[in-house]
This record gives structure tokens, C-alpha cells and sequence, in this order.
């Protein structure tokens, strides 16, 4: 298939052209490394156009993060988590990630309208980061392997380092 002359019958060409030209770079901001149900957890705000994340939001995503957490151990947590509290374009969302044993990751997403936090609820079978979380859990992902798995030193330094290394600024 010749990509300049044809796209596979399944990629809706204009729909993906409009979301193209809505692409817009969202701010992200580091909300501090906390200590929340055994876990040491680094958090963000993630806000589109015109939305702020609040500390009524921020401590909203920390209870729901807490909630989440709780059962950790349960799924192999290894006491590492990164909360996003994204007050998104078309609603709000908390995204909890934690990592688990064997290299892997647990990701819990809860959804809700905007501006109105206690409503956020798991979000459906499925859901993933959108692009912009998606851009703060890359940093992520990075910083764990380098300061935690590929890092010397002792576990403590280690820790401060993974830490101290947040994105800042506009994601896409």
C-alpha cells in the first residue's frame, strides 16, 4: 500500500486531521512528593485552556489516590506511585500509577465533570492517558528506570533523586 495515494479503509482521515488541528500544548506542574497510604507518591496538575487544578482538586486526587492505594500490596505495588490531577478540556480526571513487581506498572483512572472532584469515579474498562498524561508518565517511566532500577547508591539517594526529577512546563 502506498501511503501517498491511499489509507488503510479504517483511518478516518478528516476526523484525524481535526484532531490534529486541535493539538494544543497543556501545562504541567510538579504538586510535590508525598508519603500517602505507605506509598511514596509524585504528584502533578495537568490543566488545559482556561482550567486550573485547585488544592481542593489536588487534595481530592490525593483521597482517591489513598483510597486506591490502600489495596497496593494486593497487586504487587512496590510503593511507588505517580498521581495526575488533570482538570482536562471535556472533565476532570486522577490518574493513579503505581509500580508492581516483575517490571511492570498498575494504572487506575478515575473520571468525573469539571470542577466538581468528589463525582470522580473509575473510569470505564479500558481507559488509557490521553496525550498529555501520557507525555507526564513517559518522564516518568524515564526517571524510575534512571534514578531507581539503572541508579547507585544507596535506596534512600536513590529515592530523594526519582523524587526531585519532574516535568515542568507545556506537554503535547
Amino acid at each position: 500500500m502506498d501511503l501517498h495515494d491511499e489509507l488503510p479503509s479504517a483511518v478516518p482521515a478528516k476526523a484525524l486531521l481535526t484532531l490534529a488541528e486541535g493539538h494544543h500544548a497543556r501545562a504541567a506542574r510538579p504538586l510535590g512528593t508525598h508519603e500517602v497510604a505507605g506509598h511514596l507518591v509524585k504528584t502533578y496538575a495537568i490543566e488545559a485552556p482556561g482550567r486550573t487544578v485547585a488544592d481542593r482538586d489536588a487534595r481530592e486526587a490525593m483521597r482517591i489516590a489513598a483510597g486506591h492505594l490502600t489495596l497496593g500490596e494486593l497487586r504487587g505495588s512496590l510503593g511507588l506511585a505517580v498521581v495526575l490531577a488533570h482538570a482536562g478540556g471535556d472533565g476532570d480526571y486522577v490518574l493513579v500509577h503505581t509500580w508492581i513487581e516483575g517490571h511492570m506498572s498498575d494504572l487506575a483512572v478515575f473520571t468525573g465533570p469539571a470542577g466538581r472532584p468528589e463525582e470522580l469515579r473509575p473510569g470505564r474498562a479500558g481507559l488509557a492517558p490521553c496525550v498529555w498524561e501520557a507525555a507526564v508518565l513517559a518522564h516518568e517511566r524515564d526517571a524510575f528506570a534512571r534514578h531507581v532500577l539503572d541508579g547507585t547508591g544507596p535506596l534512600g539517594e536513590r529515592l530523594a533523586a526519582w523524587g526531585a526529577d519532574t516535568v515542568e512546563g507545556d506537554v503535547r
